[in-house]
């Protein structure tokens, strides 16, 4: 078993260097199963969806989750054989348990919400973190956030620094790290 772990900018290309890295790994016995974490809010995300599963074609299943893993996984982990999975993305996952905490007021958030709000991002991401023992090779992607600016309003640098130290968390739990920038993918553990 094999975890690998996929960073770089927006539109870097890692999703792509992830998919078909994860495509290498499959010796013809695995499905590959794509957890797809974002969910469709606006036009521009349906287009950036579209574009996602027409690259993939028909050599992926899609799941659609961004919590409840071993329910929304649990064919797919109750097979007589483990399947390979690739996880896009892990700041979407995050984005999307942080907006589920409405009771927040961004402008002025309390310190006991934003407590709660972590320990409900890493509560589910050591949920999804469970679930790779259920799975051959396991690729995670997600967006490298701290090479900008600091954000200037509070949510930005919430969510900046919940999501950099979930990819440290991960990262540190995989066997294997790539950093991707145009297109071009480093190894770097």
């Amino acid at each position: 078993m094999a975890i690998i772990y996929v960073t770089g900018g927006a539109k870097s290309g890692k999703s792509k260097f992830a998919e078909d890295l994860l495509l290498s790994l499959n010796d013809g016995k695995q499905k590959n199963v794509y957890l797809a974490t974002s969910v469709v809010f606006d036009e521009e995300m349906k287009k950036k969806v579209e574009l996602h599963k027409a690259r993939r074609k028909d050599n992926w299943i899609t799941v659609e989750s961004y919590k409840n893993f071993s329910q929304s996984l649990e064919e797919m982990m109750n097979e007589n054989k483990k399947n390979n999975m690739l996880v896009d993305c892990l700041t979407n996952m995050i984005s999307n348990i942080i907006f589920e905490n409405e009771e927040i007021d961004w402008e002025k958030p309390e310190k006991n919400q934003l407590e709660k709000c972590d320990r409900n991002v890493k509560k589910e991401v050591q949920n999804l973190c469970e679930i790779f023992k259920n799975f051959e090779n396991v690729v995670i992607v997600s967006n490298e956030v701290g090479m900008g600016l600091v954000p200037a309003y509070s949510l930005g640098r919430y969510f900046r620094e919940i999501a950099g130290k979930m990819n440290q968390f991960v990262a540190e739990k995989a066997d294997e790290v790539y950093f991707v920038v145009s297109g071009i993918s480093m190894k770097i553990k």
